[in-house]
Protein backbone atom coordinates (compact mmCIF):
# COMPACT_ATOMS: atom_id res chain seq x y z
CA UNK A 1 0.00 0.00 0.00
CA UNK A 2 2.66 2.47 1.13
CA UNK A 3 5.15 1.03 -2.29
CA UNK A 4 3.29 2.40 -5.05
CA UNK A 5 2.95 5.90 -3.81
CA UNK A 6 6.51 6.07 -2.51
CA UNK A 7 7.53 5.04 -6.55
CA UNK A 8 4.86 7.54 -7.84
CA UNK A 9 6.54 10.37 -5.68
CA UNK A 10 9.80 9.46 -6.81
CA UNK A 11 8.94 9.44 -10.47
CA UNK A 12 6.85 12.73 -10.68
CA UNK A 13 8.39 14.53 -7.34
CA UNK A 14 11.95 13.14 -6.00
CA UNK A 15 13.76 12.67 -8.94
CA UNK A 16 12.67 16.15 -10.93
CA UNK A 17 12.66 18.50 -7.91
CA UNK A 18 16.49 16.89 -7.02
CA UNK A 19 17.77 18.13 -10.50
CA UNK A 20 15.91 21.01 -10.39
CA UNK A 21 17.46 22.44 -6.99
CA UNK A 22 20.93 20.65 -8.04
CA UNK A 23 20.55 23.04 -11.19
CA UNK A 24 19.47 25.61 -9.60
CA UNK A 25 22.45 25.70 -6.91
CA UNK A 26 25.08 25.13 -9.79
CA UNK A 27 23.56 27.97 -11.95
CA UNK A 28 23.36 30.74 -9.97
CA UNK A 29 26.48 29.26 -7.48
CA UNK A 30 24.75 31.14 -4.42
CA UNK A 31 22.97 29.54 -1.21
CA UNK A 32 19.16 29.04 -0.71
CA UNK A 33 18.78 32.46 -0.31
CA UNK A 34 21.04 34.07 -3.04
CA UNK A 35 19.88 31.36 -5.33
CA UNK A 36 15.95 32.56 -5.04
CA UNK A 37 16.88 36.32 -4.84
CA UNK A 38 18.67 36.42 -8.28
CA UNK A 39 15.98 34.46 -9.90
CA UNK A 40 13.53 37.30 -8.10
CA UNK A 41 13.82 39.91 -5.81
CA UNK A 42 10.47 38.65 -4.77
CA UNK A 43 11.34 35.20 -3.98
CA UNK A 44 14.06 35.90 -0.87
CA UNK A 45 11.26 34.81 1.35
CA UNK A 46 11.72 31.31 -0.20
CA UNK A 47 15.20 30.87 0.81
CA UNK A 48 15.06 32.03 4.22
CA UNK A 49 11.96 29.69 4.78
CA UNK A 50 14.48 27.09 3.41
CA UNK A 51 16.94 28.44 6.11
CA UNK A 52 13.69 28.22 9.27
CA UNK A 53 13.14 24.31 7.85
CA UNK A 54 16.81 23.45 8.23
CA UNK A 55 17.16 25.32 11.61
CA UNK A 56 13.86 23.27 12.51
CA UNK A 57 14.99 20.08 11.71
CA UNK A 58 18.72 20.85 13.15
CA UNK A 59 17.14 21.55 16.78
CA UNK A 60 15.54 17.81 17.09
CA UNK A 61 17.23 15.73 14.44
CA UNK A 62 20.82 15.41 16.26
CA UNK A 63 19.17 14.16 19.08
CA UNK A 64 18.87 11.14 17.15
CA UNK A 65 22.77 10.96 16.93
CA UNK A 66 23.06 11.23 20.47
CA UNK A 67 20.43 7.97 21.35
CA UNK A 68 22.90 6.68 18.83
CA UNK A 69 25.84 7.27 20.79
CA UNK A 70 23.89 5.86 23.90
CA UNK A 71 23.09 2.94 22.47
CA UNK A 72 26.96 2.19 21.09
CA UNK A 73 28.44 3.33 24.97
CA UNK A 74 25.98 0.37 25.92
CA UNK A 75 26.84 -1.83 22.89
CA UNK A 76 30.31 -3.03 24.60
CA UNK A 77 28.64 -4.74 27.67
CA UNK A 78 28.17 -8.56 27.95
CA UNK A 79 24.91 -9.34 27.42
CA UNK A 80 23.61 -6.46 25.94
CA UNK A 81 21.49 -4.06 28.32
CA UNK A 82 18.71 -4.03 26.44
CA UNK A 83 18.80 -8.47 26.09
CA UNK A 84 17.11 -9.37 29.06
CA UNK A 85 14.78 -7.41 31.76
CA UNK A 86 16.70 -6.38 34.77
CA UNK A 87 15.73 -7.19 38.59
CA UNK A 88 13.31 -5.46 40.86
CA UNK A 89 14.60 -3.53 43.71
CA UNK A 90 14.02 -6.79 45.84
CA UNK A 91 15.96 -8.73 43.43
CA UNK A 92 12.88 -11.23 43.60
CA UNK A 93 11.63 -10.81 40.43
CA UNK A 94 11.57 -8.82 36.92
CA UNK A 95 11.04 -5.27 36.47
CA UNK A 96 6.85 -5.15 36.70
CA UNK A 97 7.00 -2.53 33.22
CA UNK A 98 9.44 -4.42 31.48
CA UNK A 99 7.53 -7.56 32.31
CA UNK A 100 4.27 -6.13 30.81
CA UNK A 101 6.02 -4.93 27.55
CA UNK A 102 9.88 -6.46 25.92
CA UNK A 103 13.11 -5.94 27.19
CA UNK A 104 14.01 -3.44 24.83
CA UNK A 105 11.32 -1.14 24.70
CA UNK A 106 11.67 -0.75 28.55
CA UNK A 107 15.61 -0.02 27.54
CA UNK A 108 13.71 2.44 25.16
CA UNK A 109 11.08 4.11 27.18
CA UNK A 110 12.60 3.60 30.63
CA UNK A 111 16.43 3.46 30.50
CA UNK A 112 16.90 5.70 27.66
CA UNK A 113 14.71 8.18 27.27
CA UNK A 114 13.18 7.91 31.08
CA UNK A 115 9.87 9.34 29.25
CA UNK A 116 6.89 10.91 31.60
CA UNK A 117 3.87 9.70 31.14
CA UNK A 118 2.89 12.75 29.33
CA UNK A 119 3.64 15.78 27.71
CA UNK A 120 2.17 17.75 30.26
CA UNK A 121 4.75 16.13 32.62
CA UNK A 122 7.63 17.95 31.45
CA UNK A 123 10.09 16.40 34.01
CA UNK A 124 13.83 17.40 34.05
CA UNK A 125 16.72 17.12 31.61
CA UNK A 126 18.22 13.87 31.55
CA UNK A 127 22.11 14.13 32.25
CA UNK A 128 23.32 11.60 30.53
CA UNK A 129 20.98 11.87 27.43
CA UNK A 130 22.64 15.89 27.85
CA UNK A 131 26.05 14.93 27.25
CA UNK A 132 25.52 12.67 24.45
CA UNK A 133 23.79 15.36 22.79
CA UNK A 134 26.59 17.52 23.41
CA UNK A 135 28.95 15.33 22.13
CA UNK A 136 27.47 14.92 18.36
CA UNK A 137 27.16 18.38 18.54
CA UNK A 138 31.26 18.82 18.90
CA UNK A 139 31.59 15.88 16.29
CA UNK A 140 29.26 17.92 13.63
CA UNK A 141 30.91 21.13 14.51
CA UNK A 142 34.76 19.36 14.38
CA UNK A 143 33.42 18.03 11.00
CA UNK A 144 32.26 21.76 9.45
CA UNK A 145 35.40 23.42 10.83
CA UNK A 146 36.98 20.03 7.89
CA UNK A 147 34.62 22.19 5.03
CA UNK A 148 32.93 20.74 2.23
CA UNK A 149 35.23 18.59 0.55
CA UNK A 150 35.45 16.20 3.29
CA UNK A 151 32.30 15.52 4.20
CA UNK A 152 31.59 13.07 0.82
CA UNK A 153 28.19 13.09 -0.70
CA UNK A 154 -5.46 -0.68 -1.59
CA UNK A 155 -6.53 0.69 1.29
CA UNK A 156 -3.93 2.34 1.41
CA UNK A 157 -3.72 4.26 -1.54
CA UNK A 158 -7.12 6.16 -0.76
CA UNK A 159 -5.51 7.53 2.51
CA UNK A 160 -4.52 10.75 2.43
CA UNK A 161 -1.56 9.90 4.91
CA UNK A 162 -0.29 7.44 3.20
CA UNK A 163 0.28 9.86 0.31
CA UNK A 164 1.47 12.75 2.45
CA UNK A 165 3.83 9.64 4.59
CA UNK A 166 4.91 9.06 0.84
CA UNK A 167 6.21 12.37 0.06
CA UNK A 168 7.37 13.42 3.25
CA UNK A 169 9.67 9.99 3.01
CA UNK A 170 11.06 11.11 -0.55
CA UNK A 171 11.47 15.16 0.44
CA UNK A 172 13.46 13.92 3.52
CA UNK A 173 15.64 11.28 2.07
CA UNK A 174 16.61 13.47 -0.74
CA UNK A 175 16.97 16.93 1.04
CA UNK A 176 14.38 18.61 -1.37
CA UNK A 177 13.02 21.95 -0.07
CA UNK A 178 15.55 22.49 2.82
CA UNK A 179 18.04 24.15 0.37
CA UNK A 180 20.90 22.40 1.68
CA UNK A 181 21.44 20.94 -2.17
CA UNK A 182 21.51 24.11 -3.72
CA UNK A 183 24.40 25.13 -1.27
CA UNK A 184 26.10 21.90 -2.16
CA UNK A 185 25.46 22.37 -5.66
CA UNK A 186 26.56 25.79 -5.83
CA UNK A 187 29.93 24.50 -4.90
CA UNK A 188 29.76 22.16 -8.06
CA UNK A 189 32.05 22.80 -11.11
CA UNK A 190 29.47 24.78 -13.72
CA UNK A 191 30.35 22.40 -16.26
CA UNK A 192 29.28 19.58 -13.83
CA UNK A 193 26.57 16.83 -15.02
CA UNK A 194 24.00 17.31 -12.17
CA UNK A 195 21.16 15.50 -14.34
CA UNK A 196 22.89 12.52 -14.42
CA UNK A 197 23.52 12.81 -10.42
CA UNK A 198 19.93 13.71 -9.51
CA UNK A 199 19.07 10.39 -11.51
CA UNK A 200 21.89 8.21 -10.00
CA UNK A 201 21.41 9.46 -6.78
CA UNK A 202 17.63 9.26 -6.32
CA UNK A 203 18.08 5.59 -8.04
CA UNK A 204 20.36 4.78 -5.13
CA UNK A 205 18.60 6.72 -2.15
CA UNK A 206 15.20 4.48 -3.11
CA UNK A 207 16.41 1.60 -3.57
CA UNK A 208 18.28 1.42 -0.57
CA UNK A 209 15.40 2.58 1.58
CA UNK A 210 13.05 0.44 -0.03
CA UNK A 211 15.27 -2.46 0.59
CA UNK A 212 15.95 -1.28 4.40
CA UNK A 213 12.42 -1.18 4.66
CA UNK A 214 12.21 -4.65 3.78
CA UNK A 215 14.54 -5.90 6.51
CA UNK A 216 13.08 -3.53 9.18
CA UNK A 217 9.48 -5.09 8.61
CA UNK A 218 10.85 -8.70 8.19
CA UNK A 219 12.35 -8.34 11.58
CA UNK A 220 8.91 -6.44 12.91
CA UNK A 221 7.10 -9.52 11.68
CA UNK A 222 9.58 -11.71 13.28
CA UNK A 223 8.88 -10.03 16.31
CA UNK A 224 4.84 -9.87 16.52
CA UNK A 225 5.08 -13.70 15.66
CA UNK A 226 7.27 -14.07 18.76
CA UNK A 227 5.16 -12.11 20.97
CA UNK A 228 1.91 -13.40 19.55
CA UNK A 229 3.51 -17.29 20.04
CA UNK A 230 4.45 -16.11 24.22
CA UNK A 231 1.37 -14.62 24.73
CA UNK A 232 -0.40 -18.10 23.99
CA UNK A 233 2.16 -19.99 25.75
CA UNK A 234 1.51 -17.92 28.80
CA UNK A 235 -2.40 -18.42 28.91
CA UNK A 236 -1.78 -21.92 27.85
CA UNK A 237 0.30 -22.38 31.17
CA UNK A 238 -2.45 -20.66 33.04
CA UNK A 239 -5.39 -22.43 32.07
CA UNK A 240 -3.52 -25.81 32.67
CA UNK A 241 -2.24 -24.98 36.21
CA UNK A 242 -5.78 -23.51 36.98
CA UNK A 243 -7.67 -26.20 36.03
CA UNK A 244 -4.79 -28.97 36.54
CA UNK A 245 -5.35 -29.76 32.88
CA UNK A 246 -2.77 -32.95 30.94
CA UNK A 247 0.01 -32.25 29.58
CA UNK A 248 -0.65 -32.08 25.59
CA UNK A 249 -4.69 -31.67 26.00
CA UNK A 250 -4.31 -27.55 25.62
CA UNK A 251 -2.64 -26.51 22.46
CA UNK A 252 -2.71 -23.50 20.34
CA UNK A 253 -4.70 -25.39 17.74
CA UNK A 254 -7.72 -26.03 20.36
CA UNK A 255 -7.28 -23.00 22.62
CA UNK A 256 -10.57 -21.41 21.43
CA UNK A 257 -12.27 -24.67 21.74
CA UNK A 258 -10.74 -25.06 25.29
CA UNK A 259 -11.34 -21.34 26.87
CA UNK A 260 -15.32 -22.14 25.43
CA UNK A 261 -15.65 -25.61 27.00
CA UNK A 262 -14.05 -24.26 30.63
CA UNK A 263 -16.15 -20.87 30.76
CA UNK A 264 -19.29 -23.14 30.41
CA UNK A 265 -17.93 -26.09 32.88
CA UNK A 266 -16.17 -23.68 35.32
CA UNK A 267 -17.97 -20.45 34.84
CA UNK A 268 -17.18 -19.09 38.40
CA UNK A 269 -13.34 -20.48 38.12
CA UNK A 270 -13.06 -18.84 34.83
CA UNK A 271 -14.77 -15.30 35.53
CA UNK A 272 -12.21 -14.97 38.51
CA UNK A 273 -9.34 -16.02 35.89
CA UNK A 274 -10.69 -13.64 32.92
CA UNK A 275 -8.78 -10.29 34.02
CA UNK A 276 -5.25 -12.37 34.11
CA UNK A 277 -6.43 -13.91 30.60
CA UNK A 278 -4.66 -11.64 27.77
CA UNK A 279 -6.38 -11.54 24.36
CA UNK A 280 -3.56 -12.38 22.01
CA UNK A 281 -3.87 -11.42 18.70
CA UNK A 282 -1.10 -11.66 15.75
CA UNK A 283 -3.11 -8.53 13.95
CA UNK A 284 -3.01 -6.84 17.27
CA UNK A 285 0.90 -7.09 17.54
CA UNK A 286 1.52 -5.92 13.87
CA UNK A 287 -1.22 -3.08 14.23
CA UNK A 288 0.70 -1.33 16.79
CA UNK A 289 3.92 -1.10 14.73
CA UNK A 290 6.71 0.78 16.18
CA UNK A 291 7.10 4.06 14.19
CA UNK A 292 9.51 6.70 13.78
CA UNK A 293 13.05 6.98 15.73
CA UNK A 294 11.96 3.75 17.44
CA UNK A 295 12.18 1.53 14.05
CA UNK A 296 15.84 2.50 14.32
CA UNK A 297 16.45 1.69 17.89
CA UNK A 298 13.95 -0.44 19.34
CA UNK A 299 13.12 -3.65 16.34
CA UNK A 300 17.28 -3.21 15.03
CA UNK A 301 18.29 -3.91 18.89
CA UNK A 302 15.24 -6.60 19.07
CA UNK A 303 17.02 -8.27 16.10
CA UNK A 304 20.52 -7.21 17.50
CA UNK A 305 20.64 -9.72 20.66
CA UNK A 306 19.09 -12.96 19.27
CA UNK A 307 22.27 -12.90 16.90
CA UNK A 308 25.78 -14.76 17.69
CA UNK A 309 28.54 -12.07 18.98
CA UNK A 310 25.36 -9.74 19.07
CA UNK A 311 27.91 -7.07 20.94
CA UNK A 312 30.03 -6.72 18.19
CA UNK A 313 26.66 -6.74 15.32
CA UNK A 314 25.45 -4.03 17.92
CA UNK A 315 28.52 -1.57 17.64
CA UNK A 316 28.70 -1.97 13.67
CA UNK A 317 24.92 -1.24 13.34
CA UNK A 318 25.00 1.98 15.77
CA UNK A 319 28.29 3.41 14.19
CA UNK A 320 26.71 2.84 10.95
CA UNK A 321 23.56 5.23 11.90
CA UNK A 322 25.92 7.23 13.00
CA UNK A 323 27.63 7.72 10.06
CA UNK A 324 24.29 8.55 8.23
CA UNK A 325 23.25 11.05 10.98
CA UNK A 326 25.91 13.02 11.29
CA UNK A 327 26.40 13.25 7.08
CA UNK A 328 22.41 13.97 7.36
CA UNK A 329 23.51 16.94 10.07
CA UNK A 330 26.21 18.38 8.19
CA UNK A 331 23.85 19.04 5.34
CA UNK A 332 21.41 20.34 7.25
CA UNK A 333 23.91 22.96 8.50
CA UNK A 334 25.52 23.72 5.06
CA UNK A 335 21.60 24.91 4.33
CA UNK A 336 22.17 27.18 7.53
CA UNK A 337 25.82 28.44 7.08
CA UNK A 338 26.12 28.47 2.92
CA UNK A 339 23.15 32.12 3.55
CA UNK A 340 24.72 33.06 6.12
CA UNK A 341 28.65 33.51 4.81
CA UNK A 342 27.15 34.25 1.79
CA UNK A 343 25.90 37.69 3.43
CA UNK A 344 29.24 40.20 3.27
CA UNK A 345 28.04 41.92 6.14
CA UNK A 346 27.77 39.04 8.70
CA UNK A 347 31.07 37.47 7.27
CA UNK A 348 33.30 40.60 7.49
CA UNK A 349 32.54 41.12 10.88
CA UNK A 350 32.37 37.25 11.76
CA UNK A 351 34.88 34.39 10.80
CA UNK A 352 33.36 31.17 9.46
CA UNK A 353 34.32 29.46 12.29
CA UNK A 354 32.34 31.68 14.74
CA UNK A 355 29.49 32.02 12.34
CA UNK A 356 29.60 27.49 12.50
CA UNK A 357 29.79 27.76 16.13
CA UNK A 358 27.40 30.57 16.98
CA UNK A 359 24.66 28.38 14.70
CA UNK A 360 25.81 24.86 16.37
CA UNK A 361 25.62 26.18 20.44
CA UNK A 362 21.84 27.90 19.82
CA UNK A 363 21.39 24.42 18.31
CA UNK A 364 22.49 22.57 21.03
CA UNK A 365 20.99 24.62 24.05
CA UNK A 366 17.90 24.39 22.57
CA UNK A 367 17.76 20.81 21.92
CA UNK A 368 18.07 20.54 25.59
CA UNK A 369 14.01 20.50 25.75
CA UNK A 370 14.57 16.93 23.59
CA UNK A 371 16.59 15.30 26.35
CA UNK A 372 14.20 16.17 29.17
CA UNK A 373 11.19 13.38 30.50
CA UNK A 374 8.92 14.77 27.84
CA UNK A 375 11.27 15.19 25.34
CA UNK A 376 10.48 12.55 23.18
CA UNK A 377 6.78 14.18 22.47
CA UNK A 378 8.51 17.33 21.97
CA UNK A 379 10.92 15.68 19.27
CA UNK A 380 7.96 13.77 17.78
CA UNK A 381 5.96 17.56 17.43
CA UNK A 382 9.01 19.03 15.49
CA UNK A 383 9.22 15.57 13.33
CA UNK A 384 5.65 15.95 12.55
CA UNK A 385 4.85 19.07 11.84
CA UNK A 386 8.01 21.30 11.53
CA UNK A 387 8.67 20.27 8.46
CA UNK A 388 5.67 18.65 6.42
CA UNK A 389 3.68 21.62 5.22
CA UNK A 390 6.61 23.98 5.04
CA UNK A 391 8.32 21.73 2.48
CA UNK A 392 5.50 21.29 0.31
CA UNK A 393 4.64 25.16 0.30
CA UNK A 394 8.61 25.25 -0.51
CA UNK A 395 8.90 22.97 -3.43
CA UNK A 396 5.87 24.03 -4.87
CA UNK A 397 6.70 28.20 -5.11
CA UNK A 398 10.50 26.58 -6.43
CA UNK A 399 8.53 25.04 -9.73
CA UNK A 400 6.57 27.94 -10.05
CA UNK A 401 9.52 30.21 -10.17
CA UNK A 402 12.00 28.62 -12.45
CA UNK A 403 8.75 27.73 -14.62
CA UNK A 404 6.53 30.86 -15.13
CA UNK A 405 8.76 33.51 -13.46
CA UNK A 406 12.60 32.63 -14.60
CA UNK A 407 10.73 31.28 -17.59
CA UNK A 408 11.02 27.18 -19.01
CA UNK A 409 13.00 28.04 -22.02
CA UNK A 410 15.50 30.19 -20.41
CA UNK A 411 16.05 27.58 -17.45
CA UNK A 412 16.66 25.22 -20.31
CA UNK A 413 19.10 27.13 -21.79
CA UNK A 414 21.28 27.54 -18.64
CA UNK A 415 20.82 24.06 -18.69
CA UNK A 416 22.48 23.25 -22.09
CA UNK A 417 25.05 26.08 -21.53
CA UNK A 418 26.22 24.38 -18.19
CA UNK A 419 25.50 20.25 -19.55
CA UNK A 420 25.69 20.49 -23.28
CA UNK A 421 22.42 18.36 -23.51
CA UNK A 422 18.60 19.77 -24.68
CA UNK A 423 16.26 19.14 -22.07
CA UNK A 424 13.69 15.91 -22.90
CA UNK A 425 9.74 16.00 -22.60
CA UNK A 426 10.34 14.02 -19.60
CA UNK A 427 12.01 17.03 -17.09
CA UNK A 428 9.52 19.67 -18.76
CA UNK A 429 6.66 18.00 -18.37
CA UNK A 430 6.94 17.27 -14.49
CA UNK A 431 8.31 20.65 -14.10
CA UNK A 432 5.67 22.34 -15.35
CA UNK A 433 2.70 20.51 -15.12
CA UNK A 434 2.70 17.26 -12.98
CA UNK A 435 4.59 17.98 -9.95
CA UNK A 436 3.01 21.39 -8.89
CA UNK A 437 -0.33 19.25 -9.31
CA UNK A 438 0.43 17.16 -7.31
CA UNK A 439 1.85 19.34 -4.70
CA UNK A 440 -1.20 20.71 -4.50
CA UNK A 441 -3.01 17.53 -4.29
CA UNK A 442 -1.13 16.78 -1.39
CA UNK A 443 -1.95 20.04 0.11
CA UNK A 444 -5.46 19.22 -0.37
CA UNK A 445 -4.87 16.02 1.52
CA UNK A 446 -3.12 17.20 4.24
CA UNK A 447 -6.10 20.13 5.13
CA UNK A 448 -8.82 17.33 4.20
CA UNK A 449 -6.89 14.57 6.81
CA UNK A 450 -6.35 17.70 9.17
CA UNK A 451 -10.16 18.40 9.18
CA UNK A 452 -11.70 15.09 9.52
CA UNK A 453 -9.14 14.21 12.02
CA UNK A 454 -9.98 16.80 14.69
CA UNK A 455 -8.10 17.46 17.91
CA UNK A 456 -4.45 16.57 16.87
CA UNK A 457 -3.12 13.34 19.45
CA UNK A 458 -0.05 12.02 20.19
CA UNK A 459 0.93 8.56 21.39
CA UNK A 460 1.73 8.62 25.06
CA UNK A 461 3.91 5.87 26.90
CA UNK A 462 1.82 4.22 29.88
CA UNK A 463 3.86 2.24 32.12
CA UNK A 464 1.12 0.89 34.15
CA UNK A 465 0.16 -0.90 30.81
CA UNK A 466 3.82 -1.35 29.24
CA UNK A 467 2.55 -0.11 25.84
CA UNK A 468 1.43 3.49 23.82
CA UNK A 469 -1.67 5.13 24.43
CA UNK A 470 -3.44 7.80 22.48
CA UNK A 471 -3.97 11.35 23.86
CA UNK A 472 -4.90 14.47 22.97
CA UNK A 473 -2.17 17.37 22.58
CA UNK A 474 -2.61 20.10 25.06
CA UNK A 475 -3.73 23.75 23.82
CA UNK A 476 -0.05 24.81 24.35
CA UNK A 477 1.08 22.14 22.41
CA UNK A 478 -1.18 23.28 19.56
CA UNK A 479 -0.15 26.93 19.77
CA UNK A 480 3.51 25.06 19.14
CA UNK A 481 2.35 23.64 15.95
CA UNK A 482 0.93 26.39 14.25
CA UNK A 483 3.63 28.81 15.07
CA UNK A 484 6.21 25.80 13.59
CA UNK A 485 4.27 25.50 10.59
CA UNK A 486 3.22 29.57 10.11
CA UNK A 487 6.61 30.51 10.70
CA UNK A 488 8.52 28.80 7.74
CA UNK A 489 5.18 29.39 5.56
CA UNK A 490 4.81 32.86 6.21
CA UNK A 491 8.76 34.22 5.31
CA UNK A 492 7.30 33.32 1.16
CA UNK A 493 4.47 36.09 1.43
CA UNK A 494 6.19 38.17 3.95
CA UNK A 495 9.61 38.33 1.91
CA UNK A 496 7.64 39.36 -1.35
CA UNK A 497 5.45 42.08 0.81
CA UNK A 498 8.66 43.42 2.33
CA UNK A 499 10.15 43.55 -1.14
CA UNK A 500 7.63 45.03 -2.74
CA UNK A 501 7.16 48.14 0.16
CA UNK A 502 11.00 48.61 -0.02
CA UNK A 503 11.27 48.86 -3.82
CA UNK A 504 8.13 51.39 -3.49
CA UNK A 505 10.05 53.28 -0.95
CA UNK A 506 12.94 53.67 -3.01
CA UNK A 507 11.13 54.48 -6.01
CA UNK A 508 8.74 57.52 -4.23
CA UNK A 509 12.64 58.74 -2.85
CA UNK A 510 13.77 58.64 -6.33
CA UNK A 511 10.55 60.70 -7.69
CA UNK A 512 10.79 63.30 -4.84
CA UNK A 513 14.61 64.12 -5.40
CA UNK A 514 13.76 64.29 -9.26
Amino acid sequence: GFLIPYVIMLVVEGMPLLYLELAVGQRMRKGSIGAWKIISPYLCGVGVASVVVSFFLSMYYNVINAWAFWYLFHSFQDPLPWATCPLNSNRTGYEEECEKTSSTQYFWYRQTLNISPSLETSGNVQWEQALCLTLAWLVVYLCILRGTASTGKLEQLSNPKTWISAATQIFFSLGLGFGSLIAFASYNDPSNNCERHAIIVSLINSTTSIFASIVTFSIYGFKATFNYESCINKVILLLMNTFDLEEGSLTADNLSEMKDYLMAAHPQEYAQLLPQLKNCSLEAELDTAVQGTGLAFIVYSEAIKNMEVSQLYSVLYFAMLLMLGIGSMLGNIAAILTPLTDSKAITSRFSKEVISGFVCFINCIIGLIFTMEAGNYWFDIFNDYAATLSLLLIVLVETIAVCYIYGLRRFEKDLHTMIGRKLNWYWKTMWAFASPLLIISLFIFYLTDYILTGTLQYQAWDSTQGQLVTRDYPSYALAVIGLLVASSTMCIPLGALLTFIRKRLKRERVSTVA
